[in-house]
């Protein structure tokens, strides 16, 4: 059973959430289509519009569905960006453009509003979110009682905790961990960068585990 280190928004909260900005999206969506539609129904294109807002707000705001999880195996933990919901994020996104797509062969649209529409309902879920979780899908931590180990893109290294002297807890201006600093035996350091790993929301248990279990260590 993995433990929770970030819950998902209660639900009754997240669907009110999710209805708010449905309800806006609709009432604002009307200015993408062109006086010139007879014969078609705009509600059908302001209810599309509608349920691509709400998808791009899913991608973006991971709380909303996906609760952060840590398993511990066998005297070990792992930290890593959280695979499933990666793919269910990519998944979803593609009906984004689907539907705007829908939308503009289907309706006479003002181009402008809808260009605009359009960009930040494909775009910023892109640069926002899914090309670091892709960019960073391999990447990990695992910590245990004799080796620490990790991956960030092309930086590799795993180290024996007897070779490390020090370890090092660089925080932000918000004293939240992100970055760890090696000290090893043989003079050398090395940094892993947690902020480079999509491991945003692992950080406080990070640093709880290592000022647990590498008490001695800690500088």
């Amino acid at each position: 059973m993995g433990k929770i280190v970030r819950k998902s928004l209660p639900l009754e909260l997240s669907v009110g959430l999710l209805l708010l900005i449905f309800s806006l999206s609709f009432l604002l969506s009307g200015q993408i289509f062109a006086e010139h539609n007879e014969g078609k129904n705009l509600y059908v294109g302001m209810l599309l519009v509608s349920i691509a807002v709400i998808i791009m707000v899913i991608v973006l705001w991971e709380e909303l569905l996906f609760p952060v999880k840590v398993k511990p195996e066998q005297g070990e933990v792992v930290f890593r960006n959280h695979r499933t919901k990666l793919k269910i994020q990519v998944l979803i996104y593609f009906t984004i453009p689907v539907i705007f797509a829908f939308i503009y062969f289907n309706y006479e649209v003002n181009h402008i509003r809808f260009i605009i529409w359009t960009a930040i309902g494909t775009i910023l879920p892109v640069a926002a979110k899914l090309i670091s979780g892709i960019k960073n899908y391999n990447d990990f931590l695992k910590l245990t009682e004799t080796v620490i180990e990790y991956k960030n893109n092309e930086k590799v290294g795993s180290f024996e905790v007897k070779q490390v002297q020090h370890i090092t807890l660089i925080k932000d201006e918000r004293n939240v961990l992100h970055k760890l600093q090696l000290s090893l035996a043989n003079s050398n350091s090395v940094i892993i960068d947690l902020d480079e790993m999509e491991l945003d929301a692992f950080c406080d248990t990070i640093d709880q585990y290592i000022t647990i279990h590498y008490k001695s260590l800690i500088k």
